[in-house]
């Protein structure tokens, strides 16, 4: 771990699908507590030569709502010194790779749908700014990755749909320079922005974000919550 890093030791854990939530520390003694979105256990983590970490893990339903309003309750109930996306992703770029850290999140759907004169389109500000005037937009970043945490690094974009449109998912990669797309990992981002806490996302690829989403996603959905669980297991491990 870098000497820029905070200390870490009560990570909250957010997921969007509850197979998701389910794969992760799998079998574990855990205890179970209840909240508006259901159930969510608590369980430690050991990590090399340090105290174990203690993890809430919540799935919190699909979507930004869903996802931003569990990051503050569990701010409030658990009181997390990082919060953590995990699950699957959609890929929109040629990027290389089955499972990725999350380096950099964005809003996909916030800003100005226009038209004026001959220009006609969605013009993008940072989430909670004016959406008015100049554009001007920047992604959240996340938590560095700690020493010996090899995945490769990943935007992804943050939007209230299921893109399963090949001309979305090219928008996505070359308006807004993302890799993958999912419906939670930026609203997280922004409420920890908010809250003055780091964040991170470990993300596992399901379907190419086309017209075969649907099929995909079922199809890869155990595969890739498992593949993702279990680097999100070694990444606590070396914080």
């Amino acid at each position: 771990m870098t000497d820029l890093q905070p200390q870490i030791d009560r990570i909250a854990v957010i997921t969007g699908v509850q197979d998701e939530a389910d794969a992760f520390l799998r079998g574990h003694n855990a205890v179970r507590h209840g909240s508006p979105f259901g159930d969510y256990r608590t369980v430690d983590h050991p990590r090399l030569n340090k105290v174990p970490a203690k993890l809430a893990i919540m799935c919190s339903g699909i979507g930004k709502v869903h996802a931003g309003a569990a990051a503050m309750f569990l701010r409030q109930h658990f009181k997390p010194d990082l919060f953590l996306v995990i699950g699957t992703a959609g890929q929109v770029s040629d990027i290389d790779g089955d499972c990725f850290y999350l380096h950099q999140s964005l809003q996909a759907d916030y800003g100005t749908l226009e038209r004026f004169g001959d220009h006609e389109g969605f013009t993008h500000y940072d989430a909670g700014a004016w959406p008015i005037g100049p554009a001007d937009w920047s992604p959240f970043a996340a938590l560095a990755r700690p020493n010996g945490f090899d995945l490769p690094h990943a935007r992804i974009a943050t939007a209230d749909c299921f893109v399963k449109c090949p001309d979305r998912s090219g928008y996505l990669r070359d308006v807004l320079q993302a890799d993958l797309v999912d419906m939670e990992t930026a609203a997280v981002a922004q409420i920890a922005a908010l809250l003055g806490l780091p964040w991170a996302g470990i993300k596992a690829v399901t379907d190419g974000a086309n017209s075969d989403s649907s099929g995909d996603f079922h199809a890869n959905l155990e595969r890739a919550a498992n593949r993702a669980a279990s680097e999100a297991a070694r990444f606590i491990g070396l914080l």
